[in-house]
């Protein structure tokens, strides 16, 4: 897994002399890490420059991971924590409290020669299940599907398996890849690419946003006002977690995330907003 640590021990967010007290370690999530954490952190410290940030984006699972082994003060999630993980981490006396922090939806993602612009719900999960292999079966030129997922820590990968593929396993061929930059990056390489990324992905030269034909023959298109309505079928909500109410310097930052600055940073980026929690 190469990108194993989207470790943020960045020097502008890290002040070596800072104390315990002063440092939020945060890990998790690659949609919420990769990008949009790291800036609101940059933000935050720019009001607060004696915090230090250790930001580790490895995966939900990871995340939910730490906050029930105490190894850091926020576990950021694109995915609701599973009962096993809550039970788990009640067994070792922590309490998951989940904070939606902004709302995304998971795009379709093709190569931008690929003709093909639009499909179905069923469709979309006959591809990722391999119970369809060509690019012919669905209006395009033919070719084997080249079909790009997250790696199993990732909660994107689960809510892509619920949502888009009835909880079915991933076509044997799949490909795993340990971020969104990756699964994007490699579509944009390959003219049979096909993939998911959250929105704060989509523009990456080289690749299209395929729309979704729901059950009423509307073909939709992950933005604000379809991820908001829920009328885009691959939208969710994305979370930090913590052992309880959060307290202290981890209170202030879900405070500045949810508050107006955090957000707008969300908005420019692709994530769309919440009010207030």
């Amino acid at each position: 897994m190469k990108k194993a640590l989207a470790t943020f021990l960045a020097a502008a967010l890290l002040a070596g002399s800072a104390s315990a007290a002063d440092k939020l370690v945060i890990k998790g999530s690659d949609t919420l890490g990769a990008k949009l954490v790291p800036l609101v952190a940059e933000a935050f410290k720019a009001q607060n420059p004696e915090v230090a940030f250790e930001i580790a984006a490895e995966g939900s699972t990871t995340g939910i991971a730490a906050i029930t082994d105490g190894t850091a003060n926020i576990g950021m999630a694109s995915r609701r924590a599973k009962p096993t993980e809550v039970s788990a981490a009640l067994a070792k006396g922590v309490s998951m409290k989940p904070t939606i922090v902004a709302y995304d939806g998971m795009a379709a993602i093709v190569n931008e020669a690929n003709p093909v612009s639009q499909l179905t719900l069923r469709q979309v999960e006959q591809i990722f299940t391999g119970d369809i292999t060509d690019w012919s079966a669905v209006g395009g030129n033919a070719g084997s599907f080249s079909i790009y997922t997250r790696n199993t820590s990732s909660g994107t990968y689960s809510d892509w398996k619920e949502l888009a593929m009835k909880k079915r396993d991933y076509a044997g061929s799949s490909q795993k890849m340990a971020g969104n930059e990756q699964i994007a990056a490699e579509v944009a390489n390959n003219p049979n690419g096909i993939g998911y990324v959250g929105l704060a992905y989509i523009n990456v030269p080289g690749i299209r946003v395929v729309a979704i034909v729901g059950k009423d023959g509307k073909a939709v298109l992950p933005n604000d006002e379809t991820v908001q309505a829920k009328t885009y079928p691959y939208a969710r909500p994305t979370f930090f977690y913590t052992n309880g109410e959060p307290h202290g310097l981890t209170a202030q930052f879900v405070e500045f995330m949810l508050g107006a600055e955090g957000q707008s940073i969300a908005k420019k980026i692709g994530f769309v907003p919440v009010a207030k929690q």
